[in-house]
């Protein structure tokens, strides 16, 4: 096989794309109360929200073991490889001890790793400029190059229902102020080279939503001409109504919306939105 493109499991690939042999997905796997759950196609996430809204203490996750992503490399002369932000999880240094023992028995075998500085739908939106400029022949160089330069200029930006897990995690360094429930205030969160940051709040999602895509306007550029990917954890709707706006007021040359995975299951927890452009 001429290229590979592996991805981490928090890279939300669609069935389409699975059904493709160059996209490769690794699981990680996740923790919920002594019960393990691998982020495969086995993940169920009716039951994983279940579980964790159960569970009093805060799920954790496992990156895959540097052995595991050695394994997916196999068959290709160039693997370009999307991690979720280094920022949020080992999954990005395991990937790149595993080039390093890779090419050391297949030196002839080109391997780069982007740290995504995003999770989610963000990871996928590289993942499929990784495949367009595959397939129209470019050199791995040349890939590596162009690739890297979008995801620096990439924005990711998300309104969450609740933030517990990130807060639990300590995902929320850049986070100074968090405000009380009982107000229903939702921040809408950004990501700044990788690090969550706070970027501002409203009141109830609905109008927290409305601001992030207000933000999206001011900090985009040239927006019909990006595309915008839309990921969701259990709330299509919510998505959809979300796509569409950003297409009525932005003119994206193209959106997709997408359902989340385990990992990024976790992160977002039930009705959280993701939106990377």
């Amino acid at each position: 096989m001429k290229f590979k493109i592996v991805g981490d499991s928090c890279t939300d690939f669609t069935p389409a794309d699975l059904r493709k042999e160059y996209f490769v997905s690794v699981p990680l796997t996740i923790d919920v109360d002594g019960h393990e759950i691998v982020d495969d196609a086995t993940f169920d996430q009716a039951d994983f929200l279940m579980r964790v809204a159960a569970f009093q203490g805060c799920p954790k996750s496992a990156c895959p073991a540097p052995e595991t992503y050695m394994k997916s490399y196999d068959g290709a002369e160039e693997v370009y490889v999307v991690t979720l932000s280094s920022h949020l999880s080992g999954s990005c240094n395991s990937a790149e001890l595993a080039k390093k023992m890779y090419q050391e028995e297949h030196p002839e075998v080109k391997i780069h790793v982007f740290d995504s500085k995003s999770a989610s739908c963000g990871q996928l939106l590289i993942a499929h400029l990784i495949e367009e400029y595959a397939l129209k022949g470019l050199p791995f160089s040349e890939i590596v190059t162009r690739v890297t330069a979008f995801l620096n200029g990439m924005q990711t930006t998300f309104v969450l229902e609740s933030l517990e897990t990130l807060r639990k995690n300590g995902r929320l360094t850049g986070v100074k102020a968090m405000v009380a429930c009982a107000l229903n205030i939702k921040p809408y969160m950004k990501a700044i080279d990788g690090v969550i940051a706070q970027a501002g709040q409203a009141r109830g999602m609905r109008k927290a939503l409305d601001k992030m895509i207000d933000y999206i306007g001011e900090v985009g550029e040239n927006l019909s001409e990006r595309v915008a990917y839309v990921a969701h954890c259990n709330c299509y709707e919510r998505a959809k109504r979300v796509e569409e706006q950003l297409k009525a007021r932005y003119h994206f040359k193209d959106t997709l919306v997408i359902d989340t995975k385990g990992i990024s299951s976790l992160y977002a927890n039930d009705g959280g939105i993701i939106v990377a452009f």
